[in-house]
C-alpha cells in the first residue's frame, strides 16, 4: 500500500459551540467504528472488530464530561491525528496494542522498591546498566 501523507488529513478546527464538538466527536467516533475491520486486517490483530470497537466506544465515553471547548478541540485534534496515523499504516502493531494495555498489564508498582524490583525482574538493571 502506498503511503499519502495527505490522506485522511484535516484542517485544525475550532469549535464555537459544544454542539458543534459533540457533531465533530460523532463523526470521528463513527470513522473508528466504521474502520475496526480495516484496521484488524492491515495490522493483522488477533483482537476481533467488535472488541476494537467496544475500545474505541470506552475511550469516547471516558471523556464525555468534557465541557471546556479548548480542550475538546485539542482532544479531537489528537485523536483524528491518531485514526489518521492508525490508517496510513504508520503504527506497528505494539502502538495499537497498546490501546489494551490498561486492561492486560499488572498495576504498575507504586513504591520506590517496588519500581526498582520490577525493573529488575523485566530484565533492566538500576540506571538502564542491563544488569
Amino acid at each position: 500500500m502506498t503511503t499519502i501523507p495527505s490522506r485522511l488529513a484535516q484542517t485544525t478546527q475550532i469549535s464555537r459551540t459544544l454542539d458543534e464538538a459533540r457533531r465533530r466527536s460523532t463523526a470521528l467516533y463513527r470513522n473508528f467504528y466504521r474502520s475496526a475491520p480495516e484496521i484488524c486486517a492491515l495490522y493483522a490483530l488477533d483482537v476481533p472488530p467488535s472488541i476494537l470497537r467496544a475500545k474505541f466506544r470506552t475511550q469516547f465515553e471516558k471523556n464525555k464530561t468534557v465541557k471546556d471547548l479548548a480542550v475538546l478541540d485539542l482532544m479531537l485534534l489528537k485523536a483524528q491525528q491518531e485514526y489518521q496515523e492508525t490508517m496510513n499504516g504508520w503504527k506497528q502493531i505494539p502502538h495499537i496494542m497498546k490501546w489494551f494495555a490498561e486492561e492486560e498489564g499488572p498495576a504498575r508498582p507504586e513504591g520506590f522498591l517496588e519500581k526498582f524490583y520490577a525493573s529488575r525482574d523485566e530484565g533492566r538493571g538500576p540506571i538502564g546498566t542491563g544488569i
